[in-house]
């Protein structure tokens, strides 16, 4: 059976409003998208890491619950899992405060079974950590051999500007990888300063990848291919919370790819209806998280046909 394979950090998000706590939900960039396929019945298996904990065990039945398969998760005793104070300000945008404490051994975890036309999706530092940097290449080459569909959200942000250039080559090679690359405009800004969408796509992306989407929050999404580009218009609402917008997204487009059976070979000559198709359940998605405290689309929607 076809399946998605997310491989990402797992963390605990307490979320601030007003300065105060007002909840806490299991998320991470992957992880957030991955409960949301869950929810929709799509076959979905998880590699992560949380410590043997109160916190990780919280982590470990909510993944249950949701329809996730947690047996790749790796749970360490010398370490604790992850947790993140999210604060949200009067527009809703969120920034972060991260509490980490793993062991030095990372990652440690046996390849899930890979098949031809499987989606393996990765993203943000996690998919450019040094530490992790050895143990994601190897998933990346098995994945590639099976001839699996490798969806990389960059979700780089300001916090890691600083490690841009050092990271670079990692980043390359995820290119290099990958079927499909989506990021945002605010991710671009700080991995290509100063360059144009179009020239991002030209110089950086289109010798290694053909298929490039870029959001850009309430503006217009951006698709790039290697016969034709195309934007999308974002339709205006009053969000609750934006957290999980642009993984919910990515959610979005790989459910249409599953419900529609989009096959690696497809994409070659895929028509304009069906991108069209593909990224208006992306947009689905993050809108219907963006009209929720939580960071995935609600346990009451099991399809968006």
């Amino acid at each position: 059976m076809r399946k998605v394979i997310g491989i990402g950090e797992t963390i605990l998000d307490i979320i601030f409003r007003n300065n105060q706590p007002e909840k806490a939900v299991p998320g991470g960039s992957v992880f957030n998208g991955m409960v949301s396929l869950g929810r929709c019945g799509i076959p979905a298996l998880f590699i992560s890491e949380l410590g043997n904990d109160r916190v990780g065990r919280l982590i470990k039945d909510f993944m249950i619950e949701n329809h996730i398969s947690p047996e790749y998760i790796h749970f360490f005793d010398n370490g604790s899992s992850p947790v993140s104070l999210a604060f949200s300000d009067d527009r809703q945008n969120v920034s972060y405060q991260f509490y980490r404490d793993f062991p030095d051994k990372r990652l440690q975890f046996k390849f899930p079974e890979i098949q031809a036309d499987d989606i393996l999706i990765l993203s943000s530092y996690f998919a450019v950590n040094p530490v992790l940097r050895k143990e994601i290449v190897r998933l990346l080459t098995y994945a590639e051999q099976q001839k699996a569909i490798i969806y990389y959200d960059l979700n780089f942000r300001k916090p890691h500007a600083g490690e841009r250039l050092q990271l670079m080559p990692g980043f390359i090679e995820n290119f290099e990888f990958s079927t499909i690359v989506r990021c945002s405009s605010e991710d671009l800004e700080v991995l290509f300063p100063g360059e144009t969408v179009t020239e991002i796509y030209k110089t950086h992306l289109s010798p290694y990848c053909k298929y490039f989407i870029v959001t850009q929050g309430e503006k217009d999404i951006l698709l790039k291919t290697e016969t034709f580009e195309k934007t999308y218009p974002v339709e205006s609402f009053v969000p609750v919370s934006t957290i999980g917008a642009g993984d919910n997204f990515n959610a979005g487009f790989i459910y249409a790819m599953m419900r529609d059976q989009v096959l690696r070979q497809d994409l070659l000559h895929l028509q304009e209806k069906q991108w069209d198709k593909l990224i208006e359940s992306g947009k689905r998605f993050a809108s219907a998280v963006c009209l929720t405290m939580e960071n995935y689309v609600p346990k009451e929607v099991t399809k968006y046909n």
